[in-house]
């Protein structure tokens, strides 16, 4: 699978989810990038660099860099979800549905 980079608006405990179902998830926080109000796409390069698909619910200005600029190492975005084990599940399957990850822009919707 895809390592991903979360974002510092990812909540941990999504983080601990998709850990458990087996994904490799470096944080803004163990990357040491938190609170330092790092601009998006600044987030998506460092991401990029690392490898790492960014995972993010800032799905509007995320969807943005994709268009500008699809060269990345991938955008795995989501509508929150208080259900993190559910959220996390349809994160999981979308993208194992959408590997390999650079380039693509996934969104992961709650549904309704």
């Amino acid at each position: 699978m895809t390592p991903l980079f979360a974002d510092e608006n990812v909540r941990f405990p999504l983080v601990e989810e998709l850990r458990i179902l087996g994904h490799d998830v470096l944080t803004a926080l163990d990357a040491g990038r938190a609170n330092q109000g790092i601009p998006d796409e600044d987030v998506l390069i460092h991401a990029t660099g690392l490898g790492r698909a960014v995972l993010t619910n800032n799905c509007w200005v995320f969807q943005r860099l994709h268009t500008r600029s699809p060269q990345h190492g991938g955008i795995v975005a989501y509508t929150d979800d208080f259900n993190v084990p559910a959220l996390a599940a349809r994160i999981h399957q979308e993208i194992i549905a959408k590997v390999p990850l650079p380039g693509k822009w996934v969104k992961v919707i709650r549904p309704p």
